[in-house]
């Protein structure tokens, strides 16, 4: 065969390969990984935060440890609503921890999906999942980013998979929801978080100061096609 005709006929073949094509073809796959904490290197992507910056006693801790034959992420602490003695702040909410990952670089698109899946095992507390989104709804003079939250529910002992829907997440700031109707822009997330507070809450998680721990195998992103 020519060279000429290996051309033609390799651009004939990728011709009818195109033509042939279906809308499963063009679409990313059904699963998008987030996070994994199968590894100590997953610690550098997050930071911690409780009320102890405000003069609360919080505390909290994440590490990557030994699960069930394999490494998990772990975090864990201990809420309490009393302040420091020589706390210059006045809060009046405290007891909550938190995870959160620090930026992504640049954004993660999560537009082709939704619902977030964390797969866990919990202390049967009631925690938060938070997205962050490109600052919009928000001053244009105001630096923070927009915060999107869920309650999750992580039942106690057993490895359990939530499945958030994108479309649940409700728009907030401070911790407080925006009371308007507002439309996320899953196109631009900056980042996630996952925390938990003394009170509140779904009905019949556990609630109130003391130790929680909750276990992490990894957080995705999946398209189900009931929410789109």
């Amino acid at each position: 065969m020519s060279r000429f005709r290996a051309l033609w006929q390799a651009s004939l073949n990728a011709t009818k390969k195109a033509l042939t094509w279906n809308i499963e073809d063009l679409m990313p796959p059904s699963e998008r990984l987030i996070f994994s904490f199968n590894s100590k290197e997953e610690l550098k992507k997050w930071h911690l935060y409780s009320d102890s910056e405000y003069g609360g006693l919080s505390s909290a801790s994440l590490e990557i440890s030994e699960v069930d034959n394999g490494l998990k992420g772990v975090f864990s602490g201990n809420l309490s609503v009393d302040l420091a003695e020589d706390s210059k702040w006045n809060i009046s909410r405290g007891g909550f921890c938190g995870m959160r990952s620090k930026k992504f670089d640049g954004f993660i698109d999560l537009d082709s999906y939704d619902t977030i899946a964390l797969k866990l095992r919990g202390d049967g507390r009631s925690y938060i999942s938070t997205i962050y989104t490109e600052n919009w709804v928000n001053s244009p003079g105001q630096l923070e980013d927009n915060s999107w939250q869920a309650f999750v529910h992580v039942p106690k002992d057993n490895w359990y998979i939530a499945k958030i829907p994108l479309a649940r997440y409700l728009p907030t700031w401070r911790g407080n929801v925006i009371n308007a109707e507002m439309e996320m822009n899953q196109a631009r997330i900056l980042g996630m978080s996952l925390s938990v507070n003394a009170e509140g809450g779904v009905p019949g998680a556990r609630t109130g100061t003391g130790d929680f721990r909750v276990e992490l195998d990894w957080i995705k992103a999946i398209r189900t096609g009931e929410y789109m």
